[in-house]
């Protein structure tokens, strides 16, 4: 058995360099930490965990969207407000699961992303 510290990176694949940084830098309001000089990967920070973009066919390898990923938000509502203004489409409409509130949409790669709040302690 391995002993596992923690989760450094979410690796998650793109085709459109800079729509994504777009989606992730501008739209989520993330800071973009670092990138190869090639632009194969490049990262965004938030607090507990960076999220590492990377083109895979570049190296050789298929596109596949990410399964998803949750961000937590102060409000879901109004995040989702902002993300659909600037055209960010949403599967379905947000679900109250008894704990939490959450809202699943793509990034503009395809990217399963899901907008998230924990009901308050």
């Amino acid at each position: 058995m391995i002993e596992v510290e923690r989760v450094d990176f979410v690796p998650i694949p793109t085709r459109d360099p800079d729509r994504v940084r777009r989606f992730y830098g501008e739209l989520l309001g993330l800071e973009e930490s670092t990138s190869s000089s090639d632009s194969v990967w490049f990262e965004f920070e938030t607090t507990n965990v960076t999220l590492g973009l990377w083109q895979p066919e570049k190296l050789g390898r298929e596109f596949v969207p990410a399964t998803g990923i949750a961000i937590r938000v102060p409000d879901v509502a109004e995040a989702r407000a902002k993300l659909e203004a600037e055209g960010v489409e949403f599967d379905g409409e947000t679900v109250d699961s008894g704990v939490c509130h959450l809202a699943s949409c793509r990034d503009f790669d395809g990217n399963a992303l899901i907008v998230h709040r924990r009901y308050a302690p």
